[in-house]
Parts: structure tokens; C-alpha cells; sequence
């Protein structure tokens, strides 16, 4: 009988790998972070080899952290930072460029030319995405070509392109697999998800060789088997998903209605809408929530580029403090409505302004301000951006979430989780799992591997370890939000045009 299931998370600052047993709880983890790259302003790339080896390293620590041996562990499941676009040699499995991360902007000329030539509503029809330098498609088109005879290559068939979970599978399985899940073929901007296949029209409309591409499968699926040598045994790949839809799952929300929002990097909020593949009319974007016995199940998701990463930047940057955990008591020292406004627009704007141009900045400084008030105006930022995200939500489809669940390494701040439910005026679930993302890459391994029945059945795993009630009057609620609003005006560039 088998103990484990391993998690490979691959994010977007580092890699981890947890080793979670049948109840969903965590039994071993292993961390490692790996370098960012900024060639130029707005520019952002990971190289390919520290992903790869920072995901092995971690996968053998884990094990080796719980003892595990590779006879306990029944397989595997990954979940990964989306849209990142990888290019690689299909002979040597060599990657041809840095990938180019999802927080990317150098393809936002191209991106304003395709909605200048009145693109976008033909794209939303079939992906349930806007024109943005966000999604993979743009940037594949880069790659192909700024790298020397990369289109060349490519239309002899002689590379492959992927997401990062592709790009993994590709590199456990010994170039055997070239696969990727309905998940992340959704962000690519060239997956149609109402026929849940590649779409021919938009692969003409952004030139991409349909010889690249990975087959798309379910997202519990037999992935193949990993290489024996690299974790001591073979192992079988059977999840695959997107970190925010993976986050889902973790979080079981399977009923339409059901909502989370992850703050890990970047803040994502996402809504099960069950077999609708419901259209917003509030720039928020439609994708697959998970795709199980070949029928998919579709959400409505507001990404927000900068959440977690604005504390790594008030560190790492600005030095206000040595470690993220000082966030919380810095913030208690000053009073909500201090007046100070920090938009961390560092790679543009995302849901629903979609803005690439636009810039970070603090409004509101006067002699009185102190490291607190700035420290506690970056978290804010984040529970105004899902304010944001909300109310475009209730907009779109009417849907008044009666609570919502939390996750990623952001909510251990209790301070952040309490202004969030304030802001929100809806109760906020805290689980006892916070690797949610993780957790349900391992539940969607679970589910092929026999470890789980149904969804039914994982749904009775989840545990919420606290609950934030709203205590804030609505008055001082609107007041600050206005307050929000009129800053995030004051960032934009005009029509989304450069400055």
C-alpha cells in the first residue's frame, strides 16, 4: 500500500515538492527558490536548466526529509506557474532561450496591434482570453522570431513548445511524453475551449507551427512514467494543472458558485461557473477549471499580476524589513485608513484593466509617513485588487459569493486576511491546508491512481482552520476604496497606449 502522493509546485520565485499522504495533509516538503531574470524593463525570464534542477533537487529532498523510499509513493501529480513559454530542441531536449515568464510585457506593441486590427472579440469567442502579453501565445511568436532560425527549425518539426508542466513532463518522462492538460492549453491564447482542441484559425492568426504543439490531455490522465534514475524507481505522472485551477481543486471548490483566491507571486480569484463557459463583460477572463473524464468544467478567473511580489520587493527593494513575517506586526501599528495608496503596477496592470504600460507608484506620502504606513499600504493593495475582481464578478454573472476561501503564502498574515474580508464585506475561510495548489495536483494524481473515488469524496478532506467575519462599517469600506480607485486612475496610460 502506497503512503504518498508527490507534488511538484514549479511557481514563479521558486520550486517545491510535497509529499502529502491520503487525507490531504502534508508529510514532507523541500523548497527552492532560483534566479529572476530582467533583460530589460518590462522583460522577465526564467532559465529553463534552474527550473529543472531546482524541481529534481526538491523532489529527492522531500523524500529524503520524510523518509520516504520510492516503493511508498503511488505517483505524481504537477501543478505549475501558466503561460511561461519554453522552446526546445526535440533531439536534445535543450531549451532555446530563457522561458519567457507569464509577467512578460515585450510583446505588448504586437498586442495593441491585434486589437488595433479588431482581433479580440473573435479571440475571447474561442479561448475566453483578451489580447494581452500575458498568455503564451505572443510569446512563442517572440521566440520563433528573435531566436536565430528558430521558425525554421520549427517548421521542419525539429522543436517543441510547452508550458512549464510540459516542459517538466518532458524532462521526467525522457522526452517520451510532449503533453500538457486542458488547464494550461487554456492560457496559451490558441486552445479553443468550447472544441477543447487547438484551433487552426488562431495558430494561423499568430503563426505558430501546429508541429510545436503538445497533446492535450484530461487533467487526471496517464502522463507516462518517469525516468528510474532520477527519484531511485519509476513513477507514474497522472495530474496535471495550472497553479490557480490546481488551487481550485485543492480547495474543492467543485460546485458552480464555489469561489477562491490565491496570493502567492500574483492574486488570482476564480469562480467555478460548472459547465458554462460564462463570458465577461468586465475583461475578466473564462478559462478551464479542470477537465475530468474528457467533459470540462470552466471559471471565470481575475488575474492580478503583483501580490505576494510586492512584499518581496518592500524587502528585497526597499529593504523595509529582513523577512515577510515582520509584515504583519509593522501594519498594526498604524490604522487602516492612514491615507497612503501603493500600486504595484511593476509589470503593468492586470484584471480588469489590463493595462501593460502602467507603472507602480505611492500616493499619499506626507512627513507622518513611516515604513508601517508603506508596509501596510502594499498589503492593502492586494485586498483592493481583489475588491476589484469582485466586484466585476458579481457584475458579470450575478455572483454574490456568500464567503470566500484563501490560500497561498500571503493569508498566514492575519492582519491582511482580517482588511480582506472587511473590504470584501464577505466572510474569509482560512484552510488548515495552505498548499492548496499543491494539494490539488496531488488530488488529481489521486483521482487516476484510484486514491479517491470522486470528487465527492475530496471534497470531504477540506478543513477551514479560521474564519475572518467583516467588522468595518460600509461607510469607511467605500471611503477607502474610493480612495483605491482614484489611484489606480492616476497609474493608467492612456487607452492602454505608452506613455
Amino acid at each position: 500500500m502506497h503512503s504518498y502522493l508527490l507534488s511538484i509546485d514549479q511557481g514563479t520565485t521558486s520550486s517545491r515538492a510535497i509529499l502529502f499522504d491520503r487525507h490531504g495533509q502534508v508529510a514532507g516538503v523541500a523548497q527552492e527558490e532560483f534566479a529572476q531574470h530582467f533583460p530589460e524593463d518590462g522583460w522577465v525570464e526564467h532559465d529553463a536548466e534552474d527550473i529543472w534542477q531546482s524541481v529534481l533537487r526538491t523532489c529527492q529532498r522531500a523524500m529524503e526529509n520524510t523518509g520516504a523510499a520510492i516503493s511508498d509513493i503511488a505517483g505524481i501529480g504537477i501543478t505549475n506557474q501558466r503561460e511561461t513559454t519554453l522552446l526546445w530542441d526535440r533531439r536534445t531536449g535543450d531549451p532555446l532561450h530563457r522561458a519567457i515568464v507569464w509577467q512578460d510585457r515585450r510583446t505588448g506593441s504586437y498586442c495593441q496591434s491585434l486589437i488595433d486590427a479588431g482581433h479580440e472579440a473573435f479571440i475571447q469567442s474561442r479561448t475566453g482570453l483578451l489580447i494581452d502579453p500575458y498568455f503564451s501565445a505572443t510569446k512563442l511568436r517572440w521566440l520563433l522570431d528573435n531566436v536565430p532560425g528558430a521558425r525554421e527549425r520549427a517548421e521542419r518539426g525539429e522543436l517543441a513548445f510547452g508550458t512549464v508542466d510540459t516542459f517538466l513532463l518532458w524532462r521526467l518522462t525522457g522526452g517520451r511524453e510532449h503533453a500538457t492538460d486542458a488547464t494550461n492549453a487554456s492560457r496559451t491564447c490558441l486552445f479553443n475551449i468550447h472544441t477543447q482542441q487547438w484551433d487552426e484559425a488562431l495558430l494561423a492568426l499568430f503563426e505558430i507551427p501546429a508541429s510545436l504543439l503538445p497533446e492535450v490531455k484530461d487533467s487526471s490522465a496517464d502522463f507516462g512514467q518517469t525516468e528510474p534514475h532520477l527519484l531511485g524507481g519509476p513513477l507514474p505522472v497522472a495530474g496535471i494543472a495550472g497553479d490557480q485551477q490546481a488551487a481550485l481543486v485543492g480547495q474543492t471548490c467543485f460546485a458552480p458558485g464555489m469561489t477562491k483566491s490565491t496570493y502567492g507571486t500574483g492574486c488570482f480569484m476564480i469562480i467555478n461557473t460548472g459547465d458554462k463557459a460564462e463570458v465577461s463583460h468586465n475583461r475578466l477572463l473564462t478559462t478551464v477549471a479542470y477537465r475530468l473524464n474528457g467533459k470540462a468544467t470552466y471559471a471565470m478567473e481575475g488575474s492580478i499580476f503583483v501580490a505576494g511580489a510586492t512584499v518581496q520587493w518592500m524587502r528585497d527593494g526597499l529593504k523595509l524589513f529582513a523577512d515577510a513575517s515582520e509584515t504583519e506586526a509593522l501594519a498594526r501599528r498604524t490604522r487602516a485608513g492612514h491615507g497612503v495608496y501603493l500600486v504595484p503596477a511593476f509589470t503593468g496592470l492586470g484584471a480588469p484593466h489590463w493595462d501593460p504600460s502602467a507603472r507602480g507608484a505611492i500616493f499619499g506620502l506626507t512627513r507622518d509617513t513611516g515604513i508601517a504606513e508603506i508596509v501596510a499600504a502594499g498589503l492593502q493593495a492586494v485586498c483592493y485588487q481583489t475588491r476589484d475582481l469582485q466586484t466585476c464578478m458579481d457584475d458579470d454573472i450575478d455572483a454574490n459569493a456568500g464567503r470566500l476561501r484563501v490560500d497561498g503564502g500571503m493569508v498566514s498574515n492575519n492582519w491582511v486576511m482580517q482588511f480582506l474580508a472587511d473590504m470584501l464585506g464577505v466572510p474569509v475561510d482560512r484552510p488548515t491546508v495552505l498548499e492548496t495548489t499543491a494539494l490539488g495536483a496531488a488530488y488529481l494524481a489521486g483521482l487516476q491512481l484510484g486514491w479517491y473515488a470522486d470528487l465527492d469524496e475530496i471534497a470531504g478532506l477540506w478543513r477551514c482552520e479560521r474564519t475572518f467575519e467583516p467588522n468595518m462599517p460600509e461607510a469607511e469600506r467605500e471611503r477607502l476604496y474610493r480612495g483605491w480607485q482614484d489611484a489606480i486612475e492616476r497609474v493608467k496610460c492612456p487607452a492602454g497606449g505608452e506613455e
